[in-house]
């Protein structure tokens, strides 16, 4: 779930100029224990939007480095998907099993309201519906709510269903169909939005291994499904067709992208190449059809934008439907340019920002 390229820049402030945020907010609570960081990385759209996770970093550099590129990719998310939001993510320092309690979780959402709803949380990594009760009893901020007090619920299926459609949509510009039956796919992270993926890839008809973090986990999963468990440096040499990171970030990298055999990728793991300027490129030269994560994994943000901002499940299903329309726009315009796909989505998202910017300064 954490990024392993850890920025070298040993400036915090040189950090945050690297990927150009807004602002970044450091907690510190020491009766309940928090320590947690808020990445706001640009609100030209809208009120940042993006979930807590939280998460025992070995390092607080490692936590700095990990909340700057969600953020980022949650930018990037809003504007490609058509989202009035703009882009932020939290991270909470910790052992979620031992450290989480509610003193930590309101404090923590005391901390969410002092934006004034600059920021706006909601559901990641060791976070659950549960927990965005606890924080909504100190703001107003939060979204991802049980359905019970109003909200949208667990957005996991959500994102999910996006995942698929832009697998299915590179599948497509890959194989020449974007039907997965009897397709061979390795899905990396069997967590909740992990699992909800492999239901629609199993209905479909595909051949699945799998992995994850928790072994007991990955056994379940293949017990359900009909999958193959393998270990979790195991799953970049399997041979398959796509390969599906949906946990851990950074997965696409010198070691492992000389290992994949593969001629997908497609997952909603967030910031899944370790280096956008080295590995996009990579992919491409490899012959690999690379679904840009921010895009296919858009779901989720989709589902809680209409707890915020209105809208009801069928035109979230519906808009989440478009995200295969969007993945081969993206994937015919990195072809056309000679680039790669990450460089022509995030193109897409940053001009959309830059039209709308425009349209904002005249007020």
């Amino acid at each position: 779930m954490v990024e392993t390229n850890v920025l070298t820049e040993s400036s915090v402030f040189g950090q945050i100029a690297e990927y150009q945020h807004e602002q970044v907010v450091f907690c510190h609570d020491h009766e309940t224990g928090l320590r947690a960081i808020i990445g706001i990385h640009n609100t030209v759209l809208g009120p940042a939007l993006g979930g807590t996770r939280m998460w025992h970093y070995t390092t607080e550099a490692e936590a700095l480095n990990d909340v700057l590129r969600l953020s980022r990719g949650m930018t990037y998310k809003a504007a490609i998907s058509g989202l009035n939001l703009g882009g932020g993510k939290a991270v909470i320092i910790g052992d979620a099993k031992t450290m989480k309690t509610e003193a930590l979780l309101r404090k923590f959402g005391r901390f969410v309201q002092n934006l004034n709803g600059k920021y706006i949380t909601a559901e990641d990594v060791n976070m659950t519906t549960k927990d965005m009760e606890y924080i909504r009893m100190e703001t107003k901020h939060v979204s991802g709510l049980p359905e019970s007090m109003g909200g949208s619920g667990d957005p996991s299926p959500v994102t999910a269903y996006g995942t698929y459609m832009g697998m299915k949509a590179a599948a497509k510009k890959a194989f020449g169909s974007d039907s997965l039956a009897g397709k061979r796919i390795a899905v990396q992270g069997v967590g909740h939005v992990g699992t909800y993926l492999l239901e629609y890839l199993q209905k479909e008809g595909a051949q699945l291994v799998l992995t994850d973090y928790y072994e007991d986990r990955a056994l379940e999963a293949a017990a359900r499904f009909g999958a193959k468990a393998v270990g979790l440096n195991e799953i970049y040499d399997q041979d398959v067709d796509i390969y599906s990171p949906c946990a851990l970030g950074a997965t696409l990298n010198d070691d492992t992208l000389r290992r994949l055999k593969c001629q997908v990728v497609a997952g909603c793991a967030n910031n899944q190449l370790a280096d956008e300027n080295v590995h996009g490129p990579a992919l491409v030269e490899r012959g690999i059809i690379y679904a840009p994560d921010f895009l296919i994994n858009a779901g989720g943000l989709i589902n809680v934008c209409s707890e915020v901002q209105g809208g009801n499940r069928q035109s979230v299903m519906t808009q989440t439907e478009r995200i295969y329309d969007i993945t081969t726009q993206v994937l015919n315009k990195a072809e056309q340019e000679g680039s790669h796909p990450q460089a022509a989505a995030t193109r897409q998202a940053e001009e959309r920002i830059a039209a709308i910017g425009k349209v904002k300064s005249t007020y």
